[in-house]
């Protein structure tokens, strides 16, 4: 952000210009270019002061997430106004958060910090993931209980952090609901691949006590990382290896001594029987939550959002359907459904339905 506010200004000297683009996905698939100086040492006039600006460009090392060689600004004011530094730094900060305004940002872990991953994505309504009855406000409350109670965490001498399980078969909604509610609390969502051959327990605990502030962490599908230490037993052979951070160091970053705190951080899992009970016990897992199959409540919700002008008659139609031909359907399955008859709810009942289970 500091780049393009600086290239705006006149620039005094000769330069190299060098077209530059900023990838614009607020309205739809875009580019944003502007032309601005290249590499080298020139000065420009900004904020009413006179600067001296050289750019210098790594030959040697990469960002790995666009393939671009690092770079390096070095601003040099003439005079002793530090002030011109700050200032320079504050409108940068203010027009970056301007553009985050709405947006959800994630963040993957690079090294030893957290990069954000991809462009800042509108956040997702709450009202916009059907699922059962009292779910989402049960966490919603929770996590809003436990965001405004810091002091009563901190004069009890109880650790100041909140974990969440979410459970239950593929496509019912786990990380759909998580990036939701992530957008109705304003926060970052931090994503972290406990299958990550690169991790080992120090990075691991040293990224959870360096996550950005108002951020969820969210540890996807921890079933396929860590099993139970009774199935290990049973064939040690199938798991050896699985990967290089141990249950132990993941406890240990759940509430070990040096855990961090101010945390809100959520697993999913598709069986949790499949889990150590050691890794989901209270301090380390408050809140469990199972998000089941399609209940008879969201197959009406989900088929009034898409069709909202059909009759009652051909809802409890498409709901009776459903439960001859299925025991057992999820909610991703369901729209997928939707999505092959648009336009076409009477006949989605009658010819989709059947063939759901081949869709």
């Amino acid at each position: 952000m500091i780049e393009p506010l600086i290239l705006q200004q006149v620039v005094t000297g000769t330069c190299k210009i060098t077209k530059m683009t900023i990838h614009d996905l607020v309205a739809g698939l875009g580019e944003n270019p502007y032309f601005g100086a290249g590499a080298g040492l020139f000065g420009i006039g900004v904020l009413t002061a006179a600067i001296r600006k050289e750019r210098t460009r790594e030959q040697h090392t990469l960002d790995l997430h666009m393939g671009l060689p690092y770079e390096t600004v070095t601003l040099t004011a003439f005079g002793k106004n530090k002030q011109v530094y700050f200032d320079i730094l504050a409108k940068a900060r203010t027009e970056a958060l301007q553009k985050e305004i709405g947006k959800t940002i994630m963040y993957t872990p690079m090294g030893s910090e957290w990069r954000q991953f991809g462009h800042p994505r509108g956040r997702r309504p709450l009202d916009s993931v059907i699922l059962d009855t009292g779910i989402k406000e049960r966490i919603l409350n929770d996590v809003n209980e436990f965001m405004n109670a810091p002091q009563w965490y901190t004069q009890r001498g109880i650790p100041y952090r909140r974990g969440y399980l979410l459970y239950g078969p593929p496509g019912s909604g786990k990380s759909s609901f998580i990036t939701a509610l992530a957008g109705e609390l304003e926060y970052s969502i931090c994503l972290m691949n406990l299958s990550d051959r690169g991790l080992t327990d120090d990075r691991l605990n040293h990224l959870m006590n360096v996550t950005p502030q108002q951020s969820l962490v969210l540890l996807e599908d921890v079933d396929a990382c860590f099993v139970s230490r009774e199935s290990k037993s049973e064939n040690p052979a199938a798991y050896d290896g699985l990967n290089r951070v141990t249950l132990s160091g993941l406890l240990n970053m759940l509430d070990g001594v040096a855990s961090s705190e101010a945390r809100i951080l959520f697993m999913t899992t598709n069986y949790i029987e499949r889990l150590d009970p050691a890794l989901i016990r209270p301090g380390r897992v408050d809140v469990k939550e199972f998000i089941g199959p399609a209940t008879n409540f969201q197959l009406m919700s989900i088929f009034r959002r898409f069709y909202p002008e059909v009759s009652e008659a051909i809802a409890q139609e498409f709901i009776s359907a459903i439960r001859t031909h299925y025991k057992d359907v999820s909610m991703a399955q369901i729209q997928g459904l939707f999505m092959f008859y648009k336009h076409s709810p009477k006949t989605m009942v009658d010819e989709g339905v059947p063939k759901l289970a081949s869709l």
